[in-house]
């Protein structure tokens, strides 16, 4: 089998954030970047997958050189190779477009990636990918098995899960707790110096959006205290200031 795993390059959960050059991009000035957290879900289950059925597993991301630790740490994780289209992110559908030319070449029968990226939180990338290969895309996955050429899989929809069956080759965005995150270990840290890591130039370098302004959110306000036995001031507070009753 072989399984493609797209992964995101991301500021950490934790990292401050803030904008240059008139708000207009991200300082990234000491700022910690990892997978994306749904994504390390993705990879967490291919090499699962990998593992059990053979075959390989090629991990991808689309951004410039400053990603490729980012890369070599999926490699560690367990991924066999690695490629990197030269190009910034700059959206859904330029990303899109550059994962289908490469899985057009391959022809991989799994493409696994997070249902979002935990900076733009789009969701939108794995349904561009699957409508540009002419291919099933489905999201949010949170449980996969595969049976033969049938993926088996449970995604989350709202008010319960859904249970659905299907043909491989797939496009699945997933998230928690379709496998556990893998943290490498020395043998895999010091084997994914080794392993190829494939820099490409984008099919088409055309870059549709250029981002022209960021702006934090507001800062949050007060926080008034209401005893509880002052429910009828809390509820005038709602009607006059809040404003939601």
């Amino acid at each position: 089998m072989k399984i493609l795993v797209c992964i995101t390059h991301v500021p950490d959960t934790t990292s401050k954030i803030n904008f240059v050059e008139g708000n207009s991009k991200l300082d990234t000035t000491n700022m910690q970047f990892i997978i994306g957290p749904y994504d390390d879900y993705a990879l967490a289950r291919g090499v699962e997958l990998r593992d059990a059925l053979g075959g390989t597993l090629t991990v991808l991301n689309v951004g410039t050189a400053e990603t490729e630790p980012t890369l070599r740490k999926a490699l560690a994780i367990g991924a066999d190779d690695a490629i990197r289209i030269d190009a910034e992110p700059t959206d859904a559908f330029f990303v899109s477009e550059q994962i289908a030319e490469v899985a057009k070449k391959h022809n991989y029968d799994l493409i696994l990636m997070g249902r979002e990226s935990s900076d733009y939180n789009g969701g939108q990338v794995h349904g561009m990918v699957g409508e540009m290969l002419g291919i099933p895309s489905l999201s949010p996955v949170m449980k996969l098995d595969i049976e033969g050429s049938t993926a088996k899989m449970a995604r989350e929809i709202e008010g319960g899960k859904e249970y659905l069956e299907a043909n491989l080759p797939l496009v699945l965005g997933v998230q928690e707790p379709i496998a556990e995150w893998k943290i490498p270990n020395m043998k895999g840290i010091m084997t994914a110096r080794k392993k190829p890591l494939e820099v490409i130039q984008p099919a088409n370098p055309t870059q549709y959006t250029q981002p022209q302004q960021y702006e934090l959110p507001a800062a949050k306000g007060a926080c008034k205290m209401i005893a509880p036995e002052e429910a009828e001031k809390l509820i005038e507070l709602l009607k006059t200031e809040a404003k939601v009753l």
